[in-house]
């Protein structure tokens, strides 16, 4: 079973992963005195597994911000480090769970963008559960996925903690070709995963507001050495937003590309 990496939430595996492009828009609500704002987001990340089965990465956002009625303004918004570790492991019911976090480095990007001067740490545990080991009454089924992510802010400055929730629920047509029942797909079909996923802030104190979040249908395409995916954003209330907005990203699968460079850790077999 292959989790693919997917847009909104992290995919649960601890390896070589390149992100190059990631790119977004969508419009905020206006709030507290300030005007809607649109955003175009182009992002990167980097993935690097050190040990085996623990990976460091780096990712990284360029934000390109109009307020209604005010000059644009860009710049990079915070830089994010993050480290994760695959825990546990259970090949026959294709289920996997990591255990990680995320360092938003306080001060590393734009004022210009917003980006705040404090840190925020979010220890995070990501899993993936899938359905292959469904009884064969439940043939079609099999190829569902569910993958996700759990991780709590714990910023260095006064803003509220947010709890972070997600999850991706994919059909992977590749799974059902191969693993269930080969119906003769045609290209591009039979490499393309449709999904939907659900991701969501939910502040815990401080005044942090509602729940925000938004609901994602979208659908991967991949390949043996890259993966294309898009997305709606569709926000989840008014305190979200009000317009749907959208995003595509392009995953490079290196380790298949450089497999001399990538796809092994850096330490040990």
């Amino acid at each position: 079973r292959f989790f693919p990496p997917t847009i909104a939430t992290d995919d649960p595996f601890a390896m070589d992963e390149l992100l190059l492009p990631s790119v977004s828009y969508f419009k905020s609500p206006a709030g507290d005195g300030s005007p809607t704002v649109g955003t175009m987001d182009v992002g990167f990340g980097f993935d690097k597994e050190i040990f085996p089965k623990f990976a460091l990465g780096i990712s990284g956002n360029y934000l390109y911000q109009k307020p209604d009625g005010e000059p644009s303004s860009s710049g990079f918004d915070n830089f994010t480090l993050s480290a994760k570790y695959q825990l546990w492991q259970n090949d026959a019911h294709e289920a996997i769970f990591s255990i990680g976090g995320e360092w938003e480095i306080g001060g590393s990007g734009s004022k210009q963008v917003g980006a705040d001067s404090a840190n925020t740490f979010t220890p995070t545990i990501y899993f993936g559960k899938g359905f292959g080991d469904l009884p064969n009454t439940l043939t079609y089924a099999q190829p569902f996925a569910l993958t996700g992510t759990l991780g709590e802010d714990l910023p260095t400055s006064a803003a509220p903690n947010n709890l972070d929730w997600g999850f991706a629920l994919e059909y992977s047509l590749p799974y059902l070709q191969s693993q269930v029942k080969d119906i003769g797909l045609p290209s591009p079909f039979k490499s393309m995963i449709p999904l939907v996923e659900f991701s969501f802030t939910t502040p815990e104190n401080r005044g942090g507001g509602p729940t925000t979040g938004t609901i994602n249908p979208g659908i991967l395409y991949e390949n043996n050495y890259f993966q294309i995916g898009a997305e709606a954003v569709i926000p989840v209330n008014n305190a979200t937003g009000h317009e749907v907005g959208a995003i595509v990203q392009l995953q490079i699968y290196i380790d298949d590309i450089w497999p001399k460079l990538f796809g092994h850790p850096v330490f040990g077999k």
